[in-house]
């Protein structure tokens, strides 16, 4: 698993909507990088919500949520409308971003590994959160970023 301090891996990679998404693209931004297993999943839609009901602090913010899974673009695309997700759920199927961020061991990983990062403006890793409960990982990014 990456380090902080160690630049973030870029990507491109198909958002729900059909549209490539790059971390590069997203330079000048705090980018909180969400691994989660599967879309719809009672863990990943806790998770899910938890950042959707905080959008407006991570806007204030500067922090662009972005989620990664292994699943497709329709897959996400329907887990995104039903919970009236409003950031970018984006498609690794064929794994390289969750291996080169260590959130999976392999090609052949089902589902990658529910851990988060936190990338700063310039693209290096701020944090890592490999400990994470979907009941309240949003609101303690949150708590880390606001020092409370």
């Amino acid at each position: 698993m990456i380090k902080v301090g160690q630049p973030a891996p870029d990507f491109v990679l198909p958002t729900q909507d059909g549209a490539d998404l790059s971390l590069g693209g997203l330079r000048g931004h705090k980018v909180l990088l969400w691994f989660y297993p599967d879309a719809g999943s009672p863990g990943c839609t806790l998770e899910g919500r938890g950042f959707r009901d905080h959008q407006s602090y991570f806007d204030e913010n500067n922090i662009r949520v972005v989620g990664i899974s292994f699943n497709t673009p329709d897959e996400n695309a329907a887990f995104a409308q039903q919970h009236n997700f409003a950031f970018p759920l984006l498609s690794d199927a064929n794994r390289t971003c969750g291996l080169a961020y260590g959130a999976c061991a392999s090609l052949n990983a089902t589902q990658p590994d529910r851990v988060s990062f936190l990338i700063d403006e310039h693209g290096l890793i701020e944090r890592v959160y490999d400990q994470v409960d979907p009941r309240d990982h949003p609101a303690r990014v949150l708590a880390d970023i606001l020092g409370v």
